[in-house]
């Protein structure tokens, strides 16, 4: 019985990769959003790890010409940037850690040009936990420095959130602190949407007050059930197949079409991800 099950599970795989190479799926994706979707590296993070030109076909035949490089899996960037253009895919946006950002800055810099990206994207804040109103507003001035730095240099500075953000604060949120403190000519944002859910926001109504501030999207779902916190952490299993979960996405991508998000990034951090990610595609399609 398991072996059927595997076997029914691989068929319907590469049934839904056919779908996609008749066109019909890239039809679809066109009337949902702007842009057709991508990917965030740290969803194949194994596989780039051991095989990274192999990863790349496996995500070219998905349709997938978008990606959003978060680690360089120990190649450098020109050399990502040769496999990349060999096959056809953009990485529109590099994500680097604060620690990064912070001390090693032409470092980043010089790969986010190599790599052809237009954002450079930090998604974690060292902090204390809970978050607070003297460090969201420290984080903005940070923040404010960081972007115009950027911006002299020809890309845009982009933070992601994480659920610690959004601490109560004066009947709206920190998060609301920074968006306020940070300079929208010098910082944009990165929408994760389970990270917006998780710590109980509706990342639709989120995407509809801050209509210009974001400008990516990182699109994945929460296993039903789950009850999310503050912490910004929940294990990597709850990261679900799109439109399997608890997040109404529906509403997600309607008003995500109507804001200034120019890029959105399927990321599955489930360790099932190679699998899970074509279901998703197909989940979109059918959007």
């Amino acid at each position: 019985m398991q072996k059927n099950n595997s076997m029914n599970k691989s068929l319907s795989t590469l049934f839904l990769l056919l779908l996609f190479a008749s066109g019909g799926l890239a039809q679809s994706f066109s009337k949902m959003m702007k842009p057709k979707p991508g990917v965030v590296s740290y969803t194949f993070r194994k596989q780039f790890a051991t095989d990274m030109p192999g990863t790349l076909d496996y995500i070219k035949s998905l349709g997938i010409e978008n990606i959003e490089f978060s680690n360089l899996f120990n190649q450098s960037a020109y050399d990502i940037r040769t496999m990349m253009d060999r096959r056809g895919i953009r990485c529109t946006s590099f994500g680097v850690s604060y620690d990064d950002i912070m001390k090693k800055r032409a470092t980043v810099i010089e790969n986010a040009k190599i790599l052809g990206a237009k954002y450079v994207r930090v998604a974690w804040i060292p902090h204390n936990a809970p978050w607070d109103i003297n460090t969201a507003k420290q984080t903005a001035v940070i923040f404010n420095e960081i972007g115009k730095d950027l911006r002299q240099n020809g890309l845009t500075f982009a933070y992601h959130n994480h659920g610690y953000e959004f601490q109560p604060f004066e009947g709206g949120t920190l998060f609301d602190v920074l968006m306020k403190e940070a300079n929208p000519e010098y910082v944009s944002f990165e929408i994760d949407i389970l990270w917006a859910f998780h710590p109980g926001q509706d990342p639709a109504k989120l995407i509809r007050k801050y209509p210009t501030r974001f400008k990516l999207m990182h699109v994945k779902d929460l296993r039903n059930g789950v009850v999310g916190d503050l912490t910004g952490s929940t294990p990597t299993e709850n990261d679900v197949t799109l439109g399997t979960g608890q997040i109404n996405l529906k509403k997600v991508l309607k008003a995500a079409k109507k804001s200034s998000i120019e890029n959105f990034y399927i990321e599955d951090e489930n360790d099932n991800s190679w699998n899970q990610v074509p279901l998703s595609i197909a989940f979109l399609k059918g959007k």
